[in-house]
């Protein structure tokens, strides 16, 4: 049986940035933080401790996971995460609840037609 991940939406934007910027590739912690406000364009920021709060809670939660430093010379201390299909399918099903609200939203600000005397 197919598992239900609507019942994990709507997603909080911290866990929706973080799960967005990793959509593209994988990523280390301050990877994420600066694709997070590329990606924003500056509008959101994730401070260090929202962000790994957040990455240990998607690694519980099989969305992301850890992979560890990619490439020799590169800092061992440094961690890369990858979205799984778990957080893949979480993060579709929260776009498409987002298109539903912005289309919503569209429709309720058009000007009030006039109404007929």
């Amino acid at each position: 049986m197919k598992e239900d991940l609507n019942s994990f939406l709507p997603l909080s934007s911290a866990t929706l940035h973080i799960l967005l910027s990793l959509a593209g590739d994988d990523l280390h912690g301050y990877g994420i933080m600066q694709e997070v406000s590329r990606q924003s364009q500056g509008q959101y920021k994730l401070g260090p401790g929202t962000l790994y709060d957040n990455l240990q809670k998607l690694i519980e939660g099989r969305f992301i996971q850890e992979l560890g430093h990619r490439a020799q010379d590169d800092d061992p201390r440094r961690r890369y995460y990858r979205l799984t299909s778990r957080g893949r399918g979480v993060l579709a099903g929260e776009v498409a609840r987002l298109e539903r609200v912005v289309r919503e939203g569209k429709l309720r600000l058009q000007p009030a037609k006039p109404r007929r005397a």
